[in-house]
């Protein structure tokens, strides 16, 4: 890290707004902000916010987040580690990259060499260093199943370290990041474990467009394309010409209920069969049957009109718009069938808010 790092970094700027910064479009500014290029201005970052006695929020692409319309008192420091290396490891490719690339990027650069393994993760927002607290997952596939190690700083013990993915602790849209230490790492790459081959095609979606297509055959790149396309008509995508993607994604997490639970629900719901006799069900289905349709509008939010998972920004919401219309959802399904809906996003700046708390719930 070199004798003195915050002689590196550079003085972080005073109120910066962050709903630019985010792909919901709400939320207030940070008290400080700065940006990382690498692992020493982190470790610069994390002494500067020490000694002052701030808070340390690392932020990435800004999806699958709902920052306070209070913004952030504290340092809000933005990832923009950037590189992406190959290395050939008998059959298998290391893909190294930068916890600032973009991640749709990163599929699009092993999609075209033919690594299989992340295919159906594109058109997923955010920046690499994101995937690996979510467990980011669609389609079939998750990243759990081809992280090889997470190159992060530890605030704690004030050194970076690779841990491997068994030490992430990995789970459903979860990691230890999430789970038993928020806000100890900081992640400043990830590297991952991939091979030429076959993709993963077993998502009812994906294989109607591949049939649809006459695609008998398929490589990673017609993969690829059929993922986005499914994305782009669910309004999964972003695109700045298109209101429908003004979101954090998919809002809610699919939840899983055990067998006894599910054949009590009535309407014959979707599912998908999951170990130790466990079922996911669709948090979209249970949406919609708890009377919230597509493009369901309340006031400044609502639901995309494309698919009921994501709440939208429909122009000019804030925060707490948000967080009161996800209320209204979880508590319609609950009612409705007695499951709880889990949230996927983080929520900036909430603290003790009595909605995010049930939200959390």
């Amino acid at each position: 890290m070199g004798s003195d790092p915050i002689l590196q970094f550079q003085q972080p700027r005073a109120d910066v707004p962050l709903a630019p910064l985010t792909t919901i479009g709400v939320g207030g500014s940070a008290r400080w902000f700065a940006r990382a290029t690498s692992g020493n201005d982190v470790a610069a970052a994390h002494e500067w916010a020490e000694k002052g006695g701030f808070s340390l929020f690392v932020l990435g692409g800004g999806s699958n987040l709902v920052i306070a319309d209070e913004g952030f008192d504290g340092l809000v420091l933005q990832m923009a580690a950037s590189g992406v290396t190959a290395v050939q490891r008998a059959d298998d490719v290391l893909l190294s990259a930068g916890a600032g690339e973009s991640w749709d990027a990163l599929v699009g650069f092993a999609v075209e060499r033919g690594l299989a393994g992340i295919e159906c993760l594109s058109g997923i927002p955010g920046t690499v260093g994101g995937t690996p607290i979510q467990n980011v997952g669609a389609y079939g596939q998750e990243v759990a199943s081809v992280i090889e190690a997470v190159s992060v700083f530890d605030r704690r013990e004030r050194r970076s370290v690779a841990l491997s993915a068994g030490e992430c602790e990995f789970a459903y849209r979860m990691s230890r990041f999430k789970a038993r230490d928020p806000g100890r790492f900081v992640v400043c790459e990830v590297t991952f474990r991939l091979r030429a081959g076959a993709p993963t095609i077993t998502y009812p979606d994906v294989v109607a467009f591949l049939s649809q297509q006459g695609v008998r055959a398929a490589t990673v790149r017609d993969v690829r394309e059929a993922v986005l396309s499914v994305r782009r008509r669910k309004g999964m995508v972003i695109d700045a010409a298109d209101p429908d993607t003004r979101s954090v994604g998919s809002f809610f997490m699919n939840p899983v209920i055990d067998h006894t639970a599910f054949v009590r629900i009535d309407g014959n719901p979707p599912h998908y069969m999951m170990d130790n006799d466990t079922v996911k069900i669709p948090a979209a289905w249970l949406i919609e049957q708890s009377g919230f349709g597509r493009g369901h509008a309340d006031g400044a939010v609502g639901l995309s009109s494309k698919h009921p998972l994501a709440i939208i920004n429909r122009g000019g919401a804030t925060a707490r718009d948000v967080v009161r219309f996800a209320r209204r959802i979880k508590n319609a399904v609950l009612d409705r069938f007695g499951i709880v809906l889990r949230p996927e996003p983080m929520f900036v700046g909430f603290t003790g808010d009595p909605d995010v708390e049930y939200l959390r719930g």
